[in-house]
């Protein structure tokens, strides 16, 4: 009987232990290009870069890693989505191959987030990088680093992480884990409160201190590893609705251009507002503002 009772012990403690990895978790993971370990300047992500090969190497090896780190927490359905520019960066060939990819823009409000939808169990971002005239932040920008100076929801300012965590969240879908340079690493934490983050490179002004890219491969790896299994801390990122959009563009000439939207409300000669009960329609006017 003693025997018995500790063979079940032992059972429920494994179960308890390894309860995701006999789950079967479905795993997003977008990935951006800026947060990238490596990647400071314009020209290392722009395919017009002498170096942009490299970087997209590195992109590619940096969503290899959280793959894997997902794979070892019982992962069973990956999904990536290449999230930058073009969206067509990650090198198909050198993608792990457990993992499906989604390249090119289908141009809809999903955007970078592409493909995700209530079935998932976990999202993770790669290569983000932190909001718009974020001080000592590599490459910082809202979508458009050309037109946008800031992007509130409900009063609180988003980096790209904070919409796209918005998007999830719409679907009941967490955010396990942020990679990126430590500026976006405490942006989403002061965000989402509980997140787990790999930080890979921290901004100097204009230049920036970086890991190895194997050592932040390594990192990434292991803090997937360590998000999804403790999956039940997370909360998927939501506000309670009307939800109200504000964009401040740099230029008056882009203002006016979104004020005229339909429900659109022009705040101030760079400001326009949005407001309605559906985060469809929000994303909506997210998309066509510039």
């Amino acid at each position: 009987m003693k025997k018995k009772i500790c063979v079940l012990f032992v059972l429920m403690l494994s179960l308890t232990l390894f309860g995701h990895a006999q789950k079967g978790l479905k795993v997003f993971i977008s990935v951006d290009m800026e947060g990238i370990c490596g990647v400071v300047h314009w020209e290392d992500v722009s395919r017009s870069g002498k170096d942009y090969d490299l970087f997209r190497r590195l992109m590619t090896e940096e969503t290899n890693a959280a793959i894997e780190g997902a794979l070892a927490a019982g992962a069973t359905e990956i999904l990536v989505r290449d999230s930058h520019g073009s969206a067509r960066n990650i090198l198909p060939d050198l993608l792990h191959p457990k993992a499906d990819l989604i390249r090119d823009w289908a141009y809809s409000p999903l955007s970078m987030m592409e493909g995700i939808d209530e079935t998932f169990d976990a999202v993770i971002f790669i290569g983000y990088h932190a909001r718009a005239n974020t001080p000592d932040a590599t490459l910082d920008h809202t979508m458009s680093s050309s037109a946008v100076y800031e992007v509130t929801l409900n009063g609180k300012k988003m980096p790209e992480a904070g919409i796209n965590a918005f998007i999830a969240g719409n679907f009941g879908v967490p955010i396990a884990l942020v990679a990126g340079d430590k500026a976006i690493c405490e942006q989403v934490k002061e965000l989402f409160g509980e997140v787990e983050t790999a930080t890979v490179k921290e901004g100097i002004g204009n230049a920036a201190r970086m890991l190895h890219p194997k050592k932040a491969q390594e990192l990434i790896k292991k803090k997937t590893t360590e998000a999804l299994n403790r999956l039940s801390d997370f909360r998927p990122f939501t506000f309670t609705p009307p939800y109200t959009m504000e964009i401040t563009f740099k230029d008056e000439w882009r203002a006016e251009n979104a004020s005229w939207l339909p429900g659109a409300n022009r705040k101030t000669n760079t400001t326009v507002s949005y407001t309605s009960n559906d985060w469809m329609d929000v994303l909506r006017f997210f998309m066509f503002a510039f």
